[in-house]
């Protein structure tokens, strides 16, 4: 599904680590009103368009799209979609180039970069039909 890919990646950016993440504020100024694009290790990993109100609607570019919210907690963002009751949070940086992401604020965990030039849109499809 995934056409030729041409992905900018924040690999070069300071570590993660090396700086404090981004306050929930910092977090809803840099995202609200954008599509943002994610990519792990060269591929793309997913969209997320951010929303007033902290809303938020994810897809791994499947058509599948998941409607959540996000909050500050414990210096990460935190995501609840609708399909998970259980928070994914992540630790937000801004590298100068984009966000970096990292699960949990563990090196050793999926760490997220903004991807940018995708050669993709965020397509929602509707409900499954008499499944």
């Amino acid at each position: 599904m995934l056409r030729s890919i041409a992905i900018l990646m924040v690999m070069f950016g300071p570590a993660v680590g090396a700086e404090p993440g981004l306050s929930g504020s910092e977090f809803d100024a840099y995202t609200r009103g954008k599509t943002l694009f994610y990519g792990f290790q060269g591929q793309v990993y997913g969209v997320e368009r951010y929303l007033p109100n902290r809303r938020v609607i994810w897809s791994f570019l499947d058509g599948d799209c998941k409607e959540g919210v996000w909050y500050e907690q414990s210096g990460q963002i935190c995501f609840l979609y609708e399909d998970r009751l259980d928070p994914q949070c992540w630790l937000f940086t801004d590298s100068g180039s984009g966000l970096i992401a990292q699960f949990e604020g563990n090196p050793d965990r999926t760490e997220l970069y903004e991807a940018d030039e995708i050669d993709e849109e965020m397509v929602c499809h509707g409900p499954d039909v008499g499944v």
